[in-house]
């Protein structure tokens, strides 16, 4: 290839030497030294990358040394250089440093140009490795990113872009499900108004600006019926009502109770006279039946589903179903243990909760039965000083039969029925039952209850509501670790 280019004197000794294509110094023709190249601009290159690199080098080439480079410009104003070429000259590939005076190689990267005593370890990298100082030179490979012979250290590539997707779909799991349009989400609730009292005056007369909220009295009894709604599993949970004597209102225990339990749960409760001689329970609880536990005893074998069951149990304004025993003073076959366990045995079909009100003592026949189905026991304890001292018998039978079991999760329920006005100290009688067992529970004298007629949870006082309540809610509580 023939030039003609016109020499210029010898280079000014703060330039470095020139190579141009044919690898000879002194010419600028056909190369650019390192001083020049700082003030090119980059609207002068035009050759593309590709070009550069599919010349390949002849001559001898000028290598910077570390020593001849100090006062030179650093390889960092050199990035605006894309490629300085004349027209019709073609770029030359410049050599690349192989190995540093540590040994670490850089294959890869092209130092041409480079003001070596600006690079660092860290400036230049290829492969991983480190470039530092110019040593053993080879031949750039082909396809290495060069551009009329200087390169610059590799940026790393731009990270792909996260797609414009709207909302909530930028989730990395995908998109919602229908599921997660909950209510509770969704809805802006607002906080319920008090149920009574002062707080409930206050919020009506503001319009409902005012929300004080309930007491800690209507928040704790909330809490309990909410312990009484729990579920108990798949299986029937059996409680008998028990008492050594007679008149100390485990009737009446027994269907405050179940109209508790019926009331604030959402399966099905039953609640069994099992006194062998003329109970009393269809007389406290609403409604009647026209059959009894032993006529379901006869017609055990025919009865297959609960619409059957329901023609022998009574259900009259409220949701306790009671199953009555024999009022007929003629019968002579009093109920036994074998006629207690099949009713059981069907009772287990179709309802959660059996309740059993037991006869008086503890020795009769029915007993045995009840004690073995019984997963928690009820003792009931009159106000008087006979009354307290058998029902702690009771607690005593119970440990000297092998049962210590339900005698650790026995409640032990005091009656006030005669009123809170007599010379016991029902404190103390309290407290001996704390020694006992867990679980003491304490109703009040209630008019409603001394009537001995049909029991209606609305004629109640509070006070004698709140303790059925909470017998509830211990009875279900030791129900749930049965």
């Amino acid at each position: 290839m023939t030039q003609t280019n016109t020499p210029k004197p010898g280079p000014r000794p703060d330039r470095p030497p020139v190579v141009d294509v044919a690898g000879e110094a002194g010419t600028r023709p056909g190369g650019v030294s390192l001083a020049d190249a700082a003030d090119v601009a980059p609207s002068d290159a035009g050759v593309a990358r590709s070009d550069a690199a599919s010349v390949a080098p002849t001559g001898d080439i000028s290598v910077v040394t570390v020593s001849d480079a100090q006062d030179r410009t650093s390889a960092g104003s050199l990035s605006a250089v894309g490629g300085v070429v004349q027209q019709g000259i073609a770029p030359v590939a410049m050599p690349v440093v192989t190995a540093g005076p540590d040994g670490v190689s850089t294959a890869g990267v092209n130092m041409a140009g480079v003001n070596a005593a600006d690079v660092t370890p860290g400036d230049v990298r290829a492969g991983g490795q480190d470039a530092a100082g110019p040593a053993a030179v080879g031949t750039e490979p082909a396809g290495a990113d060069s551009a009329a012979g200087v390169a610059v250290a590799a940026e790393p590539a731009p990270a792909e872009e996260a797609r414009d997707l709207p909302g909530r779909r930028e989730r990395p799991e995908g998109p919602e499900p229908a599921a997660a349009l909950t209510a509770d989400r969704l809805l802006t609730r607002s906080a319920a108004a008090p149920v009574s009292g002062w707080r409930r005056w206050l919020y009506q007369m503001t319009l409902g600006y005012v929300n004080l909220g309930d007491s800690d009295q209507v928040r704790i009894q909330r809490a309990m019926e909410h312990r009484i709604a729990l579920r108990l599993g798949e299986r029937t949970r059996y409680v008998p009502v028990l008492s050594r004597k007679g008149g100390v209102g485990k009737t009446t225990v027994t269907t405050l109770l179940g109209m508790v339990l019926a009331e604030l749960r959402e399966d099905r409760v039953i609640a069994m006279d099992a006194n062998p001689d003329r109970g009393t329970l269809s007389d406290r609880s609403p409604g009647r039946a026209d059959f009894t536990a032993r006529q379901l005893v006869k017609d055990r074998f025919t009865v297959n589903s609960f619409a059957q069951l329901s023609n022998y149990t009574a259900r009259d304004g409220s949701r306790l179903d009671v199953l009555a025993s024999d009022t007929d003073p003629m019968v002579a076959h009093a109920f036994d243990d074998a006629d207690y366990r099949a009713v059981t045995d069907i009772l287990g079909r179709y309802y959660s909760i059996v309740l059993t009100d037991s006869g008086t003592g503890m020795v009769h026949s029915v007993m045995k039965g009840t004690l073995e189905k019984a997963d928690a026991v009820v003792l009931v304890s009159g106000g008087s000083v006979d009354e307290a001292r058998l029902a702690s018998e009771t607690l005593s039978w119970l440990e000297a039969h092998g049962r210590q079991d339900l005698v650790a999760k026995a409640t032990v329920v005091i009656n006030m029925a005669a009123g809170d006005r007599t010379l016991v100290n029902i404190d103390e009688i309290e407290q001996h039952f704390l020694s006992r067992v867990k679980n003491v529970v304490r109703i009040p004298h209630d008019r409603h209850l001394a009537e001995g007629s049909r029991i209606r949870l609305g004629q109640l006082k509070p006070a004698t509501r709140a303790a059925a309540v909470e017998l509830a809610a211990l009875v279900v509580d030791e129900l749930q670790q049965a």
